[in-house]
């Protein structure tokens, strides 16, 4: 009966919040797009998926054959086609499917991410939705990342997504999620809540590679809470082409000497708006976090924020915004927020936005390069961000996507 009235409450919240805009960003109208998908037929072997398919996730980090993975979730639209998991103490299955097994799952939904947080949190509370399930059991760790694809196929869709992660005390999960579309020039929007739940002494790095087009809207919503000792590192990389893209994950330290970190790497082309942020409550003594972008415009719109607030002792972090125009339309838009809340916290922050300068292209110019292959060499470098503590898997995905997209931004 108490589940009951938790769901009929989180429900109630839902229906409240469905006029609700996000905070900041492009409101889109959702009724503008279709909320229901057919069923999509389970897929036992993965390479029988159309070569097109398979070429798209790959391009996201996604080994649609799942080698070098310790598990694998593909969901396209409302349907999860595939779930396998490979490794002994890691679970890896649909949210659905793991709600049925576990009935102390439920006591999870809605704890990192508030369910009347907008519109966006309420429609994937009141309708069609799944996503993914991960979970490494105390003292576990992953051999190899587990990976998820969320795939968009069908037109003006609006894909809902609820993922839930929970490292247990003691153990270590490493993930690539992909995220990726069929679609060329058909609209379509992708709603993707994710709630992670870091136990004592555990550690999750995690990397979310996006590769959409011109015409979807993106509305990820992420929460995190790190307990004691726990780390969260997280990667996100999105350097294709996007309508509207509004994110801003909130992580928050409830345990002593909790650690977060933040790093992206955003490219805006011609037509992309994007307004992305990353939050850290230090709530916990000793508690430390750093936030990274790099951010490049190449005639799109990118409105880069960042929010540490220090409300315990003995805490420390770091905000760090860097902006490159490569003409002379498009904006980056750096919004760096500092609150403290109690002596002794230790915050700062640094932001820049200009152009490449013209001494360094003529340095390499000099040096025998042309001029694209100086401003190349230039905007590789501007985009490797020593991330510290990744894993060497997960370190070569996210080269490898940043590699991949290079002929596009050039």
């Amino acid at each position: 009966m108490r589940e009951l009235k938790s769901e009929r409450a989180s429900k109630d919240k839902a229906r409240a919040a469905l006029s609700k805009p996000a905070a900041f960003g492009e409101d889109l109208d959702l009724d503008k797009y279709v909320h229901s998908a057919d069923e999509l037929p389970y897929q036992e072997d993965t390479s029988r998926l159309p070569t097109v398919t398979k070429g798209q996730m790959m391009q996201v980090g996604v080994m649609p054959d799942g080698s070098q993975r310790s598990g694998t979730i593909i969901q396209i639209d409302h349907s999860t086609i595939h779930s396998l998991t490979k490794q002994e103490g890691i679970e890896v299955m649909a949210t659905s499917q793991a709600l049925e097994k576990y009935d102390w799952l439920a006591e999870y939904l809605w704890k990192a991410v508030a369910v009347d947080t907008d519109k966006y949190t309420a429609h994937v509370e009141l309708g069609q939705s799944d996503g993914y399930f991960f979970r490494a059991l105390p003292g576990s760790k992953t051999l190899y990342p587990v990976q998820a694809c969320l795939y968009l196929a069908k037109s003006n869709l609006a894909q809902k997504v609820h993922n839930i992660i929970i490292a247990e005390e003691g153990s270590e999960l490493h993930i690539i999620t992909g995220c990726t579309t069929a679609l060329e020039r058909e609209p379509g929007l992708h709603i993707g809540i994710s709630e992670f739940y870091i136990k004592r002494g555990a550690r999750v790095s995690f990397t979310m590679i996006h590769s959409w087009a011109p015409e979807i809207a993106v509305r990820p919503r992420t929460g995190v809470i790190i307990e004691e000792g726990g780390v969260f590192l997280s990667n996100y990389v999105i350097m294709k082409p996007v309508r509207s893209l509004q994110m801003s994950p909130l992580a928050r330290c409830v345990g002593d000497n909790s650690v977060v970190r933040f790093n992206s790497i955003l490219v805006a082309l011609p037509g992309s708006n994007m307004d992305i942020g990353s939050r850290v409550i230090l709530g916990a003594r000793g508690a430390k976090t750093e936030i990274i972008s790099r951010a490049i415009t190449k005639g799109g719109d990118i409105t880069a924020r960042g929010y540490i607030e220090g409300n315990a002792p003995d805490v420390k972090g770091h905000l760090e915004c860097r902006g490159l125009l490569l003409q002379d339309k498009g904006m980056i838009y750096a919004v760096p927020e500092l609150k403290g809340l109690l002596a002794g916290v230790d915050l700062s922050h640094e932001a820049a936005v200009g152009k490449i300068a013209e001494e360094e292209i003529e340095y390499l110019m000099m040096r025998g390069l042309t001029r694209d292959e100086a401003t190349a060499t230039i905007v590789r470098g501007f985009l490797r961000v020593d991330i510290e503590g990744l894993p060497p898997e997960l370190n070569l995905e996210l080269q490898r996507a940043i590699e991949a997209s290079e002929k596009v931004l050039m």
